[in-house]
């Protein structure tokens, strides 16, 4: 909340825009590690393909554990576990929405299949 008592008293013309103070709001609120998580989530379902397939999710510590219900998917998948990673990283790069420099919860550095 420090940072919103700094921005109380900014003068109309040194306006913030919506694009700083939507991540200021949700660092004072404390949301960020929900919001990356479930944003993980989204680029997972976006990015494999196989989000209909998808059991389970779960991250900790950049690592995702997915529970896919196919055992011939799930080994399909296995041989594209790096550029899975990289794509899943390049498109929460532009998620506006993921708080990049929240350190608890950042971007994917190792995927666990299931």
């Amino acid at each position: 909340m420090a940072e919103f008592q700094k921005i109380k008293g900014t003068p109309r013309k040194e306006a913030l825009g919506m694009e700083q103070l939507i991540p200021m709001y949700i660092r004072a609120l404390k949301l960020s590690a929900g919001l990356n998580t479930q944003r993980v989530f989204a680029a997972w379902d976006a990015v494999s393909g196989v989000a209909g397939q998808t059991l389970r999710k779960f991250y900790r510590d950049g690592k995702l554990y997915v529970t896919i219900s196919s055992s011939m998917l799930r080994s399909h998948l296995e041989f594209q576990k790096p550029a899975l990673v990289q794509a899943m990283n390049q498109f929460l790069e532009k998620d506006e929405l993921f708080v990049k420099d929240y350190d608890k919860v950042g971007f994917v550095k190792e995927l666990i299949l299931k």
